[in-house]
């Protein structure tokens, strides 16, 4: 945690303390006086306050015992009635009077105390204690009180189920201030000796206060020998010293959150007690079992510091796309969040975030089942799948037989149509804008089941509900435009599960796009735009939690080339440049640029072994993030003085470390009465994450209708 109590006061009424001890050195402070005479804070005749002091605050010195505040001053508030620990004959050691005990609590107060113990029991306290209770919590001070050593007695005048008279006195006085400390062993197991929570059980916690280590004598732990020669500490017990346990906490709490009223400060001990005995408040154990750990968690509903976006801490903030691939490896986003009580804690707002979910293209690619049907006439053309696709598998773009398109010249995604003689019009649904444009453009491109295309890569699986896109001639030019609309596919897992009944999760997303095209004797050639708003994703990415969800826009620049270079030979390429802007939001600034590329190369021979088959050759990279991510504004420190955050930029980089590259040799044709296609693939760095091992595989397709 980082906190050890430094700047805190722990006022001890008590009878006195060590004062040459080196557990308290440079540590005591000079504030520290008899309030029950002119005596001096040190007491040759009893040890009790001497030890109650060390579990509170002994040092981290390597030897002894370390107390809970180690570095918190201690203010000794020395109150036993003189002679009366000398009295040896007396019975339960020093005595201590009401109206000692209240100068006591009064000078605490006085000199800046953020907790008072009080390990003290008896009778109910007078009006004069419970007076300088209640001034001790007006003044915004802690009271400790020990529950009283009275669980196993036998007195019939006493009553072991509920806390001493004088703790109940306290609480009753105390307006919300004022703990009640009762006892357990090391197993968390309630001591025997210790009174109970009983009708105060909302106002009592429970610390170890059994065979608690150690004696001192003269500032050293008192070792003794055994008759055998073995040696032994000497060990103590009584809510005396548990009680110094909470104190020590409450010191904590003080320096870590300055902020923290003390009934703020009672209300997170008793509220973070580790639940013990019967289920919530009993009346055995109280609250619980005192867990500092716990205390120093955010309680309640946290938001982004100096926000009221609320904040699930280290839940999941969602993921990066494929083109961002291992980019979030190692990062972290550290911020400030704060809880119900203003209390600021360091978060990482990249913890919840998830890398890239990688797509096994194999199993998509080889794993359909479905069917592609497609008619044509001269000025209409149609294509269909049948079949009930997975959740994210997306059916490939639908395309004539190449002697339909010679005639028709457009692409079936689900219906084309030639509507003048130099304009051509297509519709498609559950198909993509890109698939329709490159076939009215009449590209005749190899066909791949691993290695894509660099133009129209998106780079993460999305689906379209409806395109469009219409071509207009010009001459020698083609201008084709085209639009989409559709849903961005997110899958929560590393790997995306390959069973039908896998669904992800789906973000709003649309496309348009223009692309001009002309033919020069043997090359082919196209270049295109295309702008895609997405409305909750960046590039594919969700981000929630402290980044929002703040959608992006995209433009694509996309430019291919193809050449037939005789016999039957084909050589191609294409190239993808993204400009990607994610939208504003309350912690997403205006700098958050992303920059991405994608490309391929290809070499296809046609009419290969038979007439009709082909053979291709294609080396690509999957759309990649090349530089640039999110900017961030969010709070980098915390004023606790005024509870105000303070917020600077932070950057959020989303260009990977991996590379994907995708090598693919494929063979195409009529085989045994069908179709077969058998392919060769091998991949560097999947979905660019460079911790992965490079996939590699052969696929053999073959389908036949009947």
């Amino acid at each position: 945690m980082g906190y050890a109590g430094l700047g805190a006061i722990i006022a001890i009424v008590d009878s006195g303390i060590d004062s040459d001890s080196p557990e308290f050195a440079g540590r005591i402070s000079p504030a520290s006086a008899d309030v029950a005479g002119a005596r001096g804070i040190d007491n040759p005749d009893d040890d009790h306050g001497t030890n109650v002091a060390l579990i509170a605050a002994a040092a981290r010195d390597d030897t002894g015992v370390l107390g809970i505040a180690w570095q918190a001053t201690i203010l000794t508030l020395r109150a036993d009635s003189p002679g009366t620990c000398a009295d040896t004959s007396a019975d339960g050691g020093c005595g201590f009077s009401d109206s000692d005990i209240a100068k006591g609590i009064d000078r605490a107060v006085a000199n800046g105390a953020a907790v008072i113990n009080i390990s003290l029991g008896g009778s109910a306290p007078n009006s004069v204690v419970r007076q300088a209770v209640q001034r001790a919590a007006a003044a915004g001070v802690v009271v400790i009180v020990s529950a009283g050593n009275d669980g196993d007695s036998t007195d019939v005048s006493v009553d072991p189920n509920n806390p001493d008279p004088f703790a109940a006195g306290l609480v009753d006085a105390g307006n919300g201030n004022v703990i009640i400390v009762g006892s357990v062993d090391a197993a968390g197991v309630f001591s025997d000796f210790s009174n109970r929570a009983g009708s105060y059980a909302a106002s009592f916690i429970s610390a170890r206060g059994e065979a608690i280590c150690c004696v001192y004598k003269d500032g050293v732990m008192d070792i003794g020998t055994n008759p055998d020669g073995s040696r032994y500490v000497t060990l103590i017990s009584g809510t005396s010293f548990s009680a110094p346990q909470v104190s020590g906490a409450v010191a904590l709490l003080a320096q870590a959150f300055p902020n923290l009223t003390a009934q703020e400060i009672v209300q997170i001990l008793l509220t973070t007690a580790r639940d013990a005995g019967d289920a919530g408040v009993d009346a055995i154990y109280g609250a619980g079992i005192l867990d500092i750990a716990r205390a120093f968690t955010p309680q309640g509903t946290t938001t982004i510091a100096g926000s009221t976006t609320a904040v699930v801490t280290y839940g999941d903030g969602g993921g990066t796309s494929t083109p961002m691939g291992d980019a979030l490896i190692r990062v972290t986003l550290p911020t400030l969040i704060t809880d119900k009580y203003d209390r600021a804690f360091t978060y990482d707002a990249a913890a919840g975030l998830q890398s890239a979910a990688i797509r096994p293209k194999l199993a998509g690619a080889v794993g359909r089942s479905t069917q592609d049907y497609s008619a044509a006439s001269e000025k209409t053309s149609l294509a269909f799948t049948v079949g009930e696709p997975g959740a994210g598998d997306r059916p490939a773009p639908l395309r004539l037989a190449p002697e339909d398109a010679q005639i028709a010249r457009v692409l079936a995604a689900r219906v084309a149509m030639k509507i003048a003689p130099d304009a051509q019009l297509a519709f498609g649904f559950a198909q993509g804008a890109d698939g329709l444009v490159a076939q009215l453009q009449g590209q005749d491109r190899p066909a791949f089941l691993i290695a894509g295309e660099g133009r129209g890569d998106d780079g993460f699986a999305r689906a379209s509900d409806m395109s469009v896109a219409f071509r207009q001639r010009l001459g020698s030019w083609g201008l084709t435009f085209s639009a989409d609309r559709g849903q961005a596919w997110l899958a929560s897992r590393q790997w995306y599960s390959i069973l039908p009944q896998r669904v992800e999760e789906r973000h709003s997303l649309a496309s348009i796009g223009v692309a001009a095209d002309r033919r020069i004797g043997p090359v082919e050639a196209a270049l295109g735009l295309g702008w895609l708003a997405e409305g909750e994703t960046v590039l594919g990415a969700w981000f929630d939690g402290p980044l929002g969800r703040p959608g992006a826009d995209s433009l694509f620049i996309d430019a291919s080339a193809a050449a037939r270079l005789g016999g039957d030979w084909r050589l191609g390429g294409s190239f993808r440049q993204g400009f990607t802007r994610a939208r504003s939001n309350e912690f997403v600034t205006g700098g958050s640029r992303l920059a991405s590329q994608a490309w391929s190369l290809d070499l296809s021979h046609a009419n290969l072994l038979a007439s009709g088959d082909s053979i291709a050759l294609r080396v690509s990279q999957p759309l990649r993030v090349t530089g640039g991510g999110l900017s961030l504004w969010l709070p980098v420190s915390y004023d606790y003085a005024t509870e105000t955050a303070i917020y600077g930029t932070q950057q959020l980089s989303l260009a990977p470390q991996g590379r994907e590259v995708d090598g693919e040799i494929a063979w195409r044709g009529p085989l045994w009465g069908g179709d077969a296609a058998m392919s060769l693939f091998y991949r560097t760095d999947p979905g660019h994450d460079a911790r992965l091992p490079d996939d590699k595989g052969v696929a053999i397709k073959w389908h036949r209708r009947f």
